[in-house]
């Protein structure tokens, strides 16, 4: 019996309501199939019962639509009741491939519309739900979530807003600052990090791999994304190493900040060795592709780019050309967030699909259950890396 058809020990809290915004709506889809698949197979002789009514539906989507007047203002409309249900509002706050109309002119959304369109949703509930959780892959404003100087604190002020609409539970992946999640000290709130997928998709696509600390090693582009290193290295037993950005104090560029003096790197011997450069996302890609060309020029194989976000703000023609020039191998990112045509269709680009994981947290949330077993995937990374090096000790 898989995983996502285990039977659940505890009742529903309601009736599985899923809210995929258009932003959203392919992993959305995946997901509620993932979610009607396993409760078709589950067997339960209490499924008869009225606390297991719409336990088995065809699909857990509620017909919701976020339409917007000729003036650009936007209203929702829910087309089902929702009473009594446990509802699991999905966005996707960074998809800038949606437009609207206003005044005749065709605008492309922003994070900030799409936050509007989440909680145009939780007002349309209206409070008749029995619970609202909303899984937020991409956390809004999460790039400004700590105050420096005179300055707006944006994420913390959307944390608390979504709370006090009605909000329960606030899932993201791989936020920024983790910091954030003390902001609403009382309510449910989860960072959840897609190692497994990561290392599940390279085993998947790599071939010749040891993961060894002779022939592997795994590096952190600067100091924010060293704990992600360090976690990866621990399970995989491997080293890890990073990267210092070294700054000149003695100049100010345009934008108040320091020029970067050199790239410090602190870390063991990497020759020869095989690497995984981990970040939590990929803006422009400048500071990445440096990484990368620094780590060729103290001679590693292979370099395999994961990031849980892949924006690219700045297009793929930079990446392009890195690949031509033999900086990287391959670069894997999330289907959390929008991927353009284009993306998908880059030989060097490896998605990671994660519907199946956000199926099993919505499917263990909604029996009352903790998930703290599928946000520690070191057992299952573990097995991966096990079956994988044996089938290669057979291949050879």
């Amino acid at each position: 019996m898989s995983q996502g058809t285990k039977g659940l020990t505890t009742l529903p809290v309601g009736r599985l309501g899923l809210v995929p915004l258009q932003s959203c709506s392919t992993l959305g889809k995946k997901v509620d199939d993932w979610l009607v698949s396993w409760r078709k197979e589950r067997q339960n002789p209490e499924s008869d019962s009225y606390a297991f009514e719409g336990y088995e539906r065809d699909s857990f989507i509620i017909n919701v639509e976020t339409p917007r007047f000729g003036s650009g203002e936007g209203k929702c409309t829910i087309h089902e009741s929702v009473r009594g249900d446990d509802i699991y509002v999905m966005v996707d706050v960074t998809n800038h491939s949606l437009t609207y109309s206003m005044a005749g002119f065709t605008n492309l959304m922003s994070p900030d519309d799409h936050y509007q369109d989440l909680k145009r949703v939780i007002s349309a509930i209206g409070g008749k739900a029995r619970r609202i959780n909303v899984i937020m892959p991409y956390l809004y404003e999460s790039r400004q979530s700590k105050r420096i100087s005179r300055e707006s604190l944006d994420c913390a002020t959307a944390l608390q807003e979504l709370i006090d609409m009605g909000a329960e539970n606030i899932i993201t992946f791989d936020a920024h600052d983790p910091q954030i999640q003390n902001a609403t000290p009382l309510h449910g709130f989860e960072t959840v990090h897609p190692s497994y997928q990561f290392i599940k998709a390279l085993l998947n696509h790599e071939k010749g791999l040891k993961i060894d600390n002779d022939h592997f090693a795994i590096i952190s582009p600067d100091e924010g994304s060293m704990n992600r290193a360090i976690y990866l290295a621990n399970i995989l037993g491997v080293d890890m190493g990073m990267y210092y950005q070294r700054l000149d104090y003695s100049m100010v560029e345009e934008n108040g900040r320091h020029p970067i003096a050199a790239y410090e790197f602190l870390g063991p011997d990497i020759k020869g060795k095989d690497v995984i450069l981990i970040d939590d996302m990929i803006s422009s890609g400048d500071t990445v592709l440096k990484i990368a060309s620094l780590l060729k020029e103290r001679k590693v194989g292979r370099i395999f780019v994961f990031a849980t976000f892949g924006l690219f703000t700045n297009g793929l023609e930079k990446f392009d050309k890195a690949y031509k020039d033999k900086v990287f191998d391959k670069l894997y990112t999330t289907n959390l967030i929008y991927q353009s045509d284009n993306l998908l269709s880059k030989p060097y680009y490896v998605s990671c699909d994660m519907s199946k994981y956000i199926a099993l947290i919505i499917d263990t949330l909604n029996h009352d259950l903790s998930v703290s077993h599928l946000l520690n995937p070191y057992d299952r990374i573990q097995k991966s890396v096990a079956d994988y090096s044996a089938t290669q000790d057979k291949s050879e």
